[in-house]
């Protein structure tokens, strides 16, 4: 047994110890499910293979899509559930991060008081990892979203941010341009020019039948669309202003609530209340919540189905991954229900990461 072997079974041991029941997923995935969740975009990530029987299938990048699947299957009732195995991932480098690693999870469905549910799964985590030096680091996907939905903007323009949250760059881009600065809002607007000065049907005219792999009625389509933005007013300069703040916010998760409810904005009431509850959940739990770092943007590139609490424990060793992240997808289990939902909370650790930080193998 490898010494990152032997740190998962450990893990595991110590996750049955909290009330967990250990489940198994098949390494083998349709590929459909994955693929309605994150686009095709997830292929860049996934070793894909087709069976002739199954079809289109991916070597499991996870265990939480899997096991929230098989949970709401059946009857989607309060469970903690905890599982080790090996996830594939693909790498954009040779002598990248690892292609195949460890994962051991820990995953709690509770219908009351999710505050709760997520201090206990922060609070196991430190404490399993307590002997290790990480830093932790919480954040919240929550207020971010509370903060889009509140915009004084066209619903379209909210469902571009809402779809672009987990992609910071192109996200502050938008959020520039739909609040008319930037070289995105003058190139838009130089567009929008020649579009009104020439007809749709004379563009069409010029460029034939077909623009690359798009049809004369998808251009026209898309055309429309964005003359219609075009009559939508920016998003108010204190509005977008506010929600950068939040965005750069770093501080102490009480100091961090402070500063929020010093903006008094409206839309952000219920997410912030959410917050403060956590926070008083991980007090009760033993978590100094005036000291634990939080970051409002944290998350933001690696948890594209978390919607609430995010977390993360790192070491001081930047060419090593997040030793475990985790947080709230209370959203999946209503995509994967079929009908139903449950609020859910969980996390994942990797072994090997906490092996190396050994100096083992």
């Amino acid at each position: 047994m490898t010494r990152a072997e032997a740190i998962a079974a450990e893990l595991l041991a110590g996750m049955q110890g909290a009330g967990a029941l250990p489940v198994a997923a098949d390494i083998l995935q349709p590929a459909e499910t994955l693929l309605d969740l994150y686009g095709e975009d997830i292929r860049a990530r996934a070793y894909v293979t087709h069976d002739p029987a199954l079809g289109e299938m991916m070597l499991r990048p996870d265990f939480t899509v899997p096991v929230v699947q098989a949970h709401m299957k059946g009857g989607a009732e309060p469970a903690r559930y905890c599982y080790s195995g090996p996830v594939f991932r693909k790498q954009e480098r040779a002598g990248g991060r690892a292609r195949e690693y460890l994962q051991v999870g820990y995953e709690v469905f509770a219908r009351n008081d999710p505050a709760r549910a997520d201090a206990e799964v922060f609070a196991l985590f430190a404490r399993l990892l307590g002997a290790y030096d990480l830093r932790p680091m919480t954040g919240d996907i929550g207020i971010l979203k509370a903060a889009v939905a509140g915009l004084q903007t066209s619903e379209r323009r909210k469902a571009a941010l809402m779809r672009h949250i987990w992609r910071p760059k192109r996200f502050r881009a938008l959020l520039e341009r739909m609040g008319g600065h930037g070289p995105l809002a003058a190139a838009r607007a130089e567009l929008v020019a020649q579009l009104r000065a020439q007809p749709a049907g004379a563009l069409m005219q010029e460029a034939g039948q077909r623009v690359g792999l798009r049809s004369k009625s998808e251009i026209e389509a898309r055309i429309a669309t964005l003359l219609e933005d075009a009559q939508t007013p920016p998003i108010p300069q204190d509005q977008v202003s506010a929600l950068e703040k939040i965005l750069s916010l770093a501080a102490p998760a009480r100091d961090g609530l402070t500063a929020m409810r010093a903006q008094n904005w409206a839309a952000l009431a219920p997410a912030l209340d959410r917050l403060e509850a956590r926070l008083d959940a991980l007090d009760t739990a033993g978590i100094d919540s005036a000291t634990l770092p939080f970051e409002a943007s944290f998350g933001r590139t690696t948890m594209e189905y978390y919607d609430g609490f995010v977390f993360g424990f790192l070491s001081a060793r930047d060419d090593l991954p997040p030793v475990a992240t985790g947080g709230r997808y209370d959203a999946l289990t209503a995509v994967l229900g079929q009908g139903r939902a449950i609020p859910a909370v969980g996390g994942v650790i990797r072994p090997a990461t906490l092996a190396a930080l050994e100096g083992a193998q």
